[in-house]
Parts: structure tokens; sequence; C-alpha cells
């Protein structure tokens, strides 16, 4: 392998060389805060931190959002995780716990992963487990030899290309070498529209193992390439003149017997009330979805008319151009594919929005509108379509109270308070201020 690290040596909780646990958990922000403490501690099964993790924004201002704790003294919480059950690391010597964050002894209201939890649980009541899979898009970037970044040098990639022409110095193997030894499922890995970006699709799994591959995929892949030189971005729109960066999630429901229960849906022309239901409420859904699935001032220069991302809130059968694709393939591959997500989102939190969304559609019965039979791109059968820019998505959110409640309503006011913020100072920014402000974190 190209340029591999020879120290590589992914490792397990249970091996007896590992000397220290990672402990993680994805803010709002998406960003893997944690801490390293030796295994002898981690055996406890728990690890403190302030609480004020939840009230700063990417460039540290801190901000009094409501559970951040800022005027309230900065207390300590919990993560609370499993010490039997360790996930494999990238790193020597080290294993990864990932758990659930609590506060006063109950489950924090702002954890992510807790709020993803609940909607499974809920799913889970109607006697269905969602089922998830995750497709993540990026881009590579090389020094520029003046202290900046520049495009990853590789002039004969293409869509779905692979080997040397799209990845000359062998970044993509690294990268997968270190998924296959670190237990992360992965699908498949092609070069995607424009160079040098890259789509990286994941195996589906329960909707909760989904969150944590993806969560640990992002950050393995990032600093892999960090350690060969390169900077791999999730950012949606890094180059105004090239194809944006989505986060795609593929949704089917097993039953308690393990049936797909989308199986039959698109070739019986019959849709059950779970494939209705969830569409619907998707749809219905759609422009507070955005807040959290979109969830940058970047966001939404890639979020454009004509533009494949999830802008309009349509729905078709095996159609790029709609937001919720319903998939051709039937079977246990059945599945409804959601579009609008970029990677700058919570796994956890975005998944979690979407699942509650659904389930909302169900209960309710919202209408099902009519499929999109147009080309998507510059016909389309509905006039509804994201927010323009985040502020406005964030005002779609607090709008959305049936969403918001299913959610957690302290949970989203923090996250809408720190947007806001962030919304404050980059507005004098320009787009490439905007750019460099986000492209370390994302």
């Amino acid at each position: 392998m190209t340029g591999r690290d020879d120290t590589f040596a992914p490792v397990s909780g249970a091996d007896k060389d590992v000397r220290r646990c990672r402990i993680l958990f994805a803010d709002q922000l998406n960003l893997a805060r944690g801490k390293y403490v030796p295994m002898s501690e981690a055996q406890k099964g728990h690890a403190r931190f302030c609480v004020g993790a939840y009230a700063v924004t990417y460039d540290k201002q801190l901000v009094a959002a409501p559970g951040g704790g800022l005027l309230d003294g900065l207390p300590d919480m919990e993560l609370r995780f499993d010490a039997s059950d360790m996930r494999k690391s990238w790193e020597p010597g080290t294993a990864i716990a990932l758990g659930r964050v609590y506060a006063e002894d109950k489950p924090f209201a702002l954890c992510g992963r807790s709020a993803l939890i609940r909607a499974i649980e809920a799913w889970r009541e109607r006697g269905l487990d969602p089922m998830v899979g995750v497709e993540l898009e990026a881009y590579i970037f090389e020094p520029d030899g003046e202290g900046g970044w520049r495009p990853y040098q590789s002039p004969g990639a293409f869509v779905y290309g692979t080997g040397p022409f799209s990845d000359p110095a062998g970044l993509i193997d690294e990268i997968w070498a270190a998924a296959e030894a670190c237990d992360i499922p992965v699908e498949s890995i092609n070069a995607e529209f424009d160079a040098p970006q890259w789509e990286l699709t994941l195996r589906f799994a329960d909707a909760l193992k989904a969150a944590d591959d993806a969560f640990l995929f992002r950050q393995m892949a990032r600093e892999l390439l960090f350690k060969r030189g390169y900077l791999l971005s999730f950012l949606p729109k890094p180059f105004a003149d090239k194809s944006g960066s989505g986060m795609h999630f593929n949704l089917s429901f097993r039953d308690k017997d393990g049936t797909n229960v989308l199986a039959a849906d698109v070739a019986s022309g019959n849709y059950s009330e779970t494939m209705k239901g969830t569409i619907a409420g998707l749809l219905h859904h759609h422009a507070a979805l955005a807040a959290i699935m979109a969830p940058l001032t970047n966001s939404y220069d890639r979020l454009q008319p004509a533009s494949l991302s999830g802008y309009w809130a349509n729905w078709g059968i095996d159609h790029r151009s709609v937001t919720v694709r319903i998939s051709a393939e039937q079977g246990p591959a059945a599945r409804i594919e959601h579009r609008m997500a970029d990677c700058a989102a919570s796994p956890y939190f975005a998944m979690a929005a979407m699942l509650q969304a659904a389930l909302l559609g169900v209960e309710n019965g919202y209408a099902l509108p009519e499929p999109e039979t147009a080309d998507g791109l510059e016909n389309v059968n509905t006039d509804i379509h994201t927010p323009h820019d985040l502020g406005s998505a964030l005002d779609a959110l607090e709008a959305d109270t049936a969403l918001t409640e299913a959610l957690g309503t302290d949970l989203v006011a923090n996250y809408v308070s720190i947007k806001r913020q962030e919304v404050l100072t980059l507005n004098d920014m320009s787009d490439e201020q905007r750019i460099a402000y986000y492209l370390h974190y994302i």
C-alpha cells in the first residue's frame, strides 16, 4: 500500500496490548469530543466532561445556549459506556468507547446519541427496527506549498473512477484497510462526479450502529489522511464550480422476523402504510429537517435547484433528482433514500430527525403527494423547497413544534442558539472566508 504507516495496528478493548482508551462522543456540531484515559480508568465505564462542550461554536465562542451551562458555572456531565464492548481503533495500543451523556444521573437532554436511541425505541414500539445505510461524500486536498490547501491532483479522475488515475497516492487504499481492520463495514468506494471528490458508502446496519460507524469512519479517514499530509474535507460546498458533497441515508425497516417490510412495495405498486407514511413525513417536515441535516451556512450553497441535492420536497421511484428516492431494488435491499443531508451534520442528530419525521408521517396519516415524474431539474411538480440560508432553516425548525417536541425541545433550543451565533459570526464574511472558517473541522 502506498505510503502506509507500518505502525498501524488496530486493536480492540480485549487485546492485551491495549494501553489506553479513547472515549468519544459527537456533539451537535459533529465534532468528535473526548479524552484519552488508561485502560484501568476506562474499566469504570464512565468519564466526566464539562457541559460547556455544548456551549461553544467552531471558533470557540462561548454562547449562553440553553442547557450549555455557561450561566450555571459550567458544571460536569458524564459519558457512560459499556467497558466490555469497546470498538477497535486505528491508533496503536488504543481502544474506543462510545456511550451516552448523562447529567444529574439522567440521560442528558442535549445528547444526540440518546436522541437517536429514543427515535429507534419509538419505532420499535410499533414492532419495527430501523435499518440505515450511509453514503458519505468528500473532497481530498493537498498542501499548496504556501501554507494553504489545493485540490488533490488527480487529473485522470472521473465519476465511478477507481485506481491510480483517480488516487495516485493510494490514499483510498489506506482508508479501506483501516476500516476493514476496525470492523467498519465498507460497501463501496469510488471517485465521484468532480475530481478529487469521493463517495464512501458504508454497509447498512441497525440505525444506532450505522450512526456509530459513520461517526467513527469520518474521524478515522480524516485522521489517517492528515497524518499523510492531506486533508479530507466533508464540507458540503468547498468549490463554487464543483459538485457539492452530501450524506445520504438509505432507510428500511425490519419486523420481528427480520423481514424488510418494504420488500414488495415497488414490485407490487401497493405501498404499505409504513412506506407511504415515511415518505409523507419526510416531505411534510422538509424545511425543518434542513436546519439539522444541512447545518452550515455553506450547506445552502449546495442546496440549490437542479443540483441533485435534496432541495425540492419531492419523491420518486429510482429518480436521483428528488429528495426522497425510492430504490427500484426489491426484497432485502428495498429502501427509501433521503438525499438532503451533508456530512457536517451529526449522524446521530440527523438520523434521529429523519426517523422522528418519518414516524410523525405514519402516526398522523399525512397525505402523500404524487411522485415526481418530470426531470426534477428544470421541471418539478412542487413549489416547496428547503430554505435558502441557515437562518431561515432555523426559523423553520423552531416553527415545526411537532418535530421539535419529538426530538426534544431542550436539544433543539441549544442547537438553534449555537447555530444562530454561527450565522451572526459568518454574516459579513466572503465565501472564501466562510470556507476557511469551516475547513479544518468538517
